[in-house]
């Protein structure tokens, strides 16, 4: 009786394709990018990323199995360099500006609200309250984190025009220390950000309000901001994989506030 012989050809095709299955359905190494100084939000420590932003992204990044997520800490500047010559894929949480960063599209789905406002030593408010911004503060040096495009245009203006003197540092440790030894009259940032850190720094000994610092009092509250996760706008079809990306991590965002799960993190974090 004579055997059957295989079909050759068919079976090499089931092989191809049965190999090309394979390789498709491997997840897509991406390495998101971190802003490495703004406690709470977004900081590395001992080489770990931290901070709520890093929770939420965590959790929604875990949720999407055709990608093989990595998220890196950097400077912030050179994370909006990276964006801006196309070798950076995605950084956050950048606010919403894309007049000033046009390198940066598309914007993801909003992650967190953040409130700007500023803190000063507590002698600057105390006469005034100085309430309206930016006029009220007319005359003073206020501090701001280097490549934060914080204040609005009123205040930009009233820098260029000499009004205000502005003050750059790297992180809000260095911000929050120059304004407590006064160097500074005010600082600008996330008013959850300035609470937290300022606790933490008082917590390690690094702040005394009344010995070596000044006391710090909130003034006037400058915006709302919404920090996203903003993608390149420059990598020539690089990353490819970008829509897809962007679609299935908003709707991870989207689910996660919906349920309230975002919300619960939010509260988790803070208190």
């Amino acid at each position: 009786m004579r055997l059957k012989q295989p079909n050759v050809i068919a079976l090499f095709f089931t092989l191809v394709g049965l190999l090309s299955t394979s390789v498709s359905a491997a997840p897509i190494p991406v390495t998101v990018y971190a802003d490495n100084s703004y406690p709470p939000y977004s900081y590395s420590e001992n080489g770990e990323v931290k901070g709520l932003y890093a929770q939420i992204l965590k959790v929604a990044f875990s949720r999407m199995p055709d990608y093989a997520i990595k998220i890196q800490a950097v400077p912030w500047k050179r994370g909006l360099r990276m964006l801006e010559s196309g070798t950076g894929f995605a950084l956050y949480p950048p606010y919403f500006h894309l007049q000033k960063r046009p390198y940066i599209w598309p914007y993801s789905l909003p992650i967190l609200d953040e409130r700007v406002v500023v803190f000063c030593q507590d002698k600057v408010l105390s006469e005034n309250p100085r309430s309206r911004w930016p006029k009220d503060y007319y005359g003073l040096t206020i501090g701001i984190n280097a490549g934060f495009h914080l204040g609005g245009e009123e205040f930009w203006q009233a820098v260029n025009n000499g009004k205000i003197k502005v003050i750059e540092t790297n992180s809000n440790s260095q911000s929050l220390n120059v304004l407590g030894l006064g160097r500074t009259d005010c600082y600008i940032n996330d008013r959850l950000s300035i609470q937290m850190e300022l606790k933490r720094l008082e917590s390690q000994g690094k702040y005394a309000p009344g010995d070596k610092h000044a006391h710090l009092v909130e003034g006037a509250t400058i915006t709302l901001e919404q920090g996203f996760l903003g993608y390149t706008d420059r990598d020539n079809g690089k990353f490819a994989f970008k829509p897809d990306f962007q679609k299935q991590f908003d709707v991870q965002i989207y689910e996660m506030r919906r349920s309230g799960e975002l919300q619960n993190i939010i509260d988790q974090f803070t208190y």
